[in-house]
């Protein structure tokens, strides 16, 4: 199978810098799948799951949103966090998912809903990413 170079960076780091057979993303618009030779591609993307196949495995990361940029030469995934499943500190993860719970269920203003509920999404795809392994 072709591959393609997929970087994912994030503030601090390289998160993944290799030659990949296949992306699976979560956009804001839906999954999508990336091949080498997809068309140029700009999207945002969604608290989720990126699915990367390399020599015929898939491995899942967990990614806090983002943006995606393909172009003939790679693919680059830039988001504010990502983690392998081992990497999730799941009593982290659960604390965070009572917390933005507790904020939600206050009714605060519609600034601290919409940030808890975005802390809400990272917290639960971080646990199920974690669960699955």
């Amino acid at each position: 199978m072709a591959t393609f170079n997929l970087q994912i960076v994030t503030p601090d780091k390289l998160f993944y810098n290799e030659e990949v057979d296949m992306l699976v993303v979560r956009t804001t618009e839906g999954d999508v799948g990336i091949l080498k030779g997809h068309t140029d591609y700009v999207a945002s993307l969604d608290i989720g799951i990126i699915k990367i196949k390399k020599d015929g495995v898939f491995k899942e990361a967990t990614i806090a949103g983002g943006f995606i940029q393909v172009d003939k030469e790679k693919t680059t995934i830039l988001t504010e966090a990502a983690e392998w499943p081992i990497e999730i500190d799941v009593e982290r993860a659960k604390k965070a998912k009572e917390l933005a719970e507790s904020i939600i269920n206050r009714k605060l203003s519609e600034r601290e809903m919409d940030m808890a509920e975005v802390r809400l999404k990272k917290a639960l795809n971080r646990i199920r990413t974690a669960q699955k392994d």
